[in-house]
C-alpha cells in the first residue's frame, strides 16, 4: 500500500477504497480557527451533543484578531466559553496561527485531522491525514461522526535531487503549481516520496503540504522518518512519534517527477498561485511592501533565515516590511537568542503571531501597490485593496526584494545563511486552555453580534428560479463570501454577510436575490476554489439561492454547498452554460425523484423555460448525500439520523 492508502485504510469506517467512491473514515483530531469556528460551534451545540468525542479538538484564535469593535472580542468570547463547556482546547489570542501551533504542539503522525480551514494540510508534513472541510463537517467530527469524502486518487510526487542554496520549498511548491495548476490536485492527494524527501525539513515539508490546498487537492502527505522524529523530539513530543511510510512495491493512480536541484526561485504573479514566472524573468519590479509570515512561512527556521539576512541592513525606503511569527514559541525564541532585535533594528514592523495580511485584515497595500507576500493566496482584492498586485515569493526572495526596494533574486545577497533545526523548542503553552472537567457548570457568552444561522427546508415537488448571477471560470470563496478587515467580525451574523455575497462579480446581486426570492447561480470552471469558509455556501442559503449550475467545482465548497442543501449541479454540455442570459428563469420539476434517481448516475434535468430546452445536469452525489440534500442539509439529516 502506499502511505495514503495506509493511513485511510486504518480509519476506514465505510466504503470501499476505490477512487471516486465515498468513503467514510473516523477523525482522531480536530481544529477550528475563529473566522470560521464561531459558526462551526454553533452547529455543534444544535446537535444536543454534550462533549466532543475526539482523541483532541482545538480552537484557535487566529483571525479576526484586530479588535476596531466590539464583534470580533464578542466571538473569542463565545468560542472560549463553548470550548470550556464542551471538552475542546482553547489557543488565546497571540499564542498564533492554528496550523504552526497544531504542527508544533497538537500534530501526531498517523492521525486524522479535520480542520475548517482550508489549510489543515499543513499537518500532512508530519505523516498526519489532514483535510480542510466545512465547519459543519468539523462539527459532526467533534460529535462522533464520520468524515465522508470521495476516495482520492493518489499522485506520488517523486522528489530527487536537493535544493540548491537560495532554493527553497516554498519555490518547490511553486513549481509543482506552475506544472499542475489550481486544479491539478482535484480528487487526488499528493503523497511525497523519494530520496529528496529526507533533504527537507519538518518546516518545509510543512510549506509544501500546506499550499498543496491551492493545487485543489484534497490533502498532501510525507512520510514520517526521523526528521520528522527529531522535531517532535526537540518539542517534547518524541512519544508521539511512529515511522510511516509506502510499501516499496506501493503502486499510484499517477506520478510526477520533481528534480529539487532544477528549481529556481519563483514568483506566483498575480492574481493567482499557478501564474508562475522565474524571479529573474521579472527582476527590477519596483515593491512598495513586503510582508513576511503566514501559515506557509512563519516557522522558527523561516523567522531565523530572515532574521539573518537583515542582520547589520536597513530596508530600502520606500519599501513597508511587516513580518509575522507563526506562533508564540516562535516569537519567543526570537527574542530570547536577539533575532527579533536584528529585525526590528532593519527596520521591519513586528506584527502579532496571527494570520494579519494574508486574510485582508491589517496592511492593505496602498492603491495600486506592488505586494510581494510569503502567503498561499494572491486572489484579487484579497490584501484588502482590489487594485493591489499581489505576488508570493519564498522569505529569502522577500527579504532581498525588501532591501533592494524591487524584485530581487536572493542569490545576489552572497552566500545562502544555514540555519539548523534547534535541539530543544522553547516549550510554554500558558496561551493554551484546556477544558473544564467533564459535569462542571460553564456559563456560555453569546454577543449580540451572534446571529442564528439559515437552515434550509427538504426539497419541494418542483424548484423553480431564475438567473441571478452568471460568472466566469475560478470564482473563489474570496468572490463568493468576501473576507477582508469590515466583513470578518460579522462571520457569526449571516444576515449581514448576505448583502456582500459576490459583490466583488456583481454589486447588484444581493439586492437582486431577494427581490427574485432566490434563485440559480451559473459558474464556470472550479467554481469556490479557495478557502473552506462554509459562509459562501450560508450566505446564497439566506438569499434564497436553490442551485449552483457550474461547468465544474472545488472540492470543499461543493460539500459544504450540499451540507447546506443547496444543489450543485454539473452541466453535462458546455454549450448550455454559453446559452444562459442574467433573468432566464429555470425548472426543476419532480425535483425529489430526479434527486434520488441522480445516485444512480441518471441527468438531473433543469428546464430552461425561455427556450424550452432542457439542460442535462449531473447531481454527482452519493445515496448519503442524497438524503441529506432531500432532508435540507446536514444538520436536518443528523437530527433526523439520531
Amino acid at each position: 500500500m502506499n502511505l495514503t492508502e495506509k493511513l485511510i485504510s486504518s480509519h476506514l469506517v465505510s466504503g470501499n477504497m476505490t477512487p471516486c467512491k465515498e468513503i467514510a473514515i473516523k477523525i482522531d483530531q480536530t481544529l477550528t480557527q475563529d473566522s470560521t469556528g464561531t459558526m462551526a460551534y454553533l452547529q455543534f451545540e444544535a446537535m444536543g451533543i454534550p462533549r466532543v468525542k475526539t482523541e483532541r479538538s482545538v480552537a484557535y484564535v487566529d483571525h479576526n484578531t484586530l479588535q476596531t469593535g466590539f464583534e470580533n472580542a464578542d466571538d473569542h468570547k463565545y468560542i472560549q466559553t463553548v470550548a470550556k463547556k464542551h471538552g475542546i482546547y482553547f489557543s488565546k489570542p497571540g499564542n498564533g496561527i492554528c496550523h504552526q501551533v497544531h504542527l508544533e504542539r497538537f500534530g501526531k503522525p498517523g492521525k486524522t485531522l479535520l480542520g475548517s480551514d482550508s489549510h489543515t494540510p499543513t499537518g500532512g508534513g508530519i505523516g498526519m491525514l489532514a483535510i480542510g472541510a466545512g465547519g459543519l463537517d468539523v462539527a459532526v467530527a467533534m460529535g462522533g461522526g464520520a468524515y465522508y469524502l470521495a476516495m482520492p486518487k493518489v499522485c506520488r510526487v517523486n522528489l530527487v535531487g536537493s535544493l540548491q542554496p537560495w532554493v527553497t520549498a516554498k519555490d518547490v511548491i511553486l513549481e509543482i503549481l506552475r506544472l499542475l495548476s489550481v486544479k491539478g490536485g482535484v480528487g487526488k492527494v499528493m503523497e511525497y516520496s523519494g530520496e529528496g524527501v529526507k533533504s527537507l525539513s519538518v518546516p518545509q515539508r510543512a510549506t509544501i503540504t500546506n499550499m498543496g490546498a491551492e493545487l485543489g487537492a484534497t490533502t498532501s502527505v510525507f512520510p514520517s522518518d526521523e526528521v520528522t522524529k527529531a522535531f517532535l523530539e526537540a518539542q517534547g513530543r518524541g512519544e508521539d512519534w511512529i515511522e510511516l511510510s509506502a510499501d516499496a512495491d506501493a503502486t499510484y493512480d499517477e506520478e510526477i517527477t520533481v528534480d529539487l536541484s532544477k528549481i529556481l526561485p519563483l514568483v506566483a504573479c498575480p492574481h493567482s498561485p499557478d501564474n508562475i514566472k522565474q524571479v529573474k524573468e521579472i527582476e527590477g519590479l519596483a515593491v512598495d511592501q513586503v510582508a513576511i509570515g503566514s501559515c506557509t512561512n512563519s516557522s522558527y527556521t523561516d523567522m531565523m533565515t530572515v532574521a539573518a539576512l537583515l542582520k547589520d541592513k536597513t530596508v530600502d525606503p520606500n519599501v513597508s516590511l511587516v513580518i509575522a511569527p507563526g506562533s508564540k514559541q516562535v516569537m519567543n525564541m526570537l527574542a530570547g537568542n536577539g533575532a527579533l532585535a536584528d529585525i526590528i533594528s532593519a527596520g521591519a514592523r513586528i506584527l502579532e503571531c496571527g494570520c494579519g495580511p494574508c486574510i485582508g485584515m491589517g496592511q492593505a497595500p496602498a492603491t495600486n501597490a506592488v505586494s510581494l507576500r510569503t502567503i498561499n493566496r494572491n486572489f484579487e482584492g484579497r490584501s484588502g485593496t482590489k487594485s493591489a498586485q499581489v505576488y508570493i515569493v519564498s522569505p529569502e526572495t522577500a527579504v532581498a526584494s525588501a532591501l533592494s526596494g524591487k524584485l530581487t533574486d536572493p542569490h545576489t545577497l552572497g552566500d545562502a545563511p544555514l540555519i539548523s533545526m534547534p535541539e530543544h523548542f522553547l516549550v510554554n503553552d500558558n496561551l493554551i486552555i484546556p477544558p473544564a472537567p467533564e459535569g462542571e457548570i460553564v456559563n456560555v457568552v453569546r454577543g449580540p453580534n451572534i446571529q442564528p444561522f439559515p437552515k434550509n427546508t427538504k426539497v419541494p415537488k418542483d424548484i423553480c428560479g431564475g438567473a441571478l448571477i452568471k460568472v466566469g471560470d475560478n470564482i473563489t470563496t474570496d468572490h463568493i463570501m468576501p473576507s477582508n478587515a469590515t466583513l470578518l467580525p460579522y462571520r457569526s451574523n449571516v444576515p449581514y454577510l448576505a448583502d456582500y455575497c459576490l459583490t466583488p462579480c456583481d454589486q447588484k446581486f444581493p439586492t437582486r436575490a431577494k427581490a427574485a426570492g432566490g434563485g440559480f447561480i451559473i459558474a464556470g470552471q472550479n467554481y469556490g476554489q479557495g478557502s473552506s469558509r462554509e459562509h459562501a455556501a450560508l450566505a446564497p442559503l439566506q438569499l434564497g439561492v436553490k442551485a449552483v449550475l457550474a461547468k465544474s467545482f472545488a472540492r470543499i465548497h461543493m460539500a459544504n454547498l450540499i451540507n447546506n442543501g443547496i444543489l450543485p449541479l454539473v452541466f453535462v454540455n458546455e454549450w448550455d452554460y454559453d446559452a444562459i442570459l442574467l433573468g432566464d428563469e429555470f425548472a426543476i420539476k419532480y425535483a425529489a425523484d430526479q434527486i434520488e434517481s441522480a445516485v444512480d448516475g441518471q441527468s438531473v434535468i433543469v428546464t430552461h423555460l425561455r427556450t424550452g430546452e432542457e439542460i442535462r445536469t449531473r447531481l454527482n452525489i452519493s445515496a448519503r448525500q442524497k438524503d441529506i440534500i432531500l432532508a435540507g442539509g446536514l444538520l436536518n439529516y443528523t437530527k433526523e439520523s439520531n
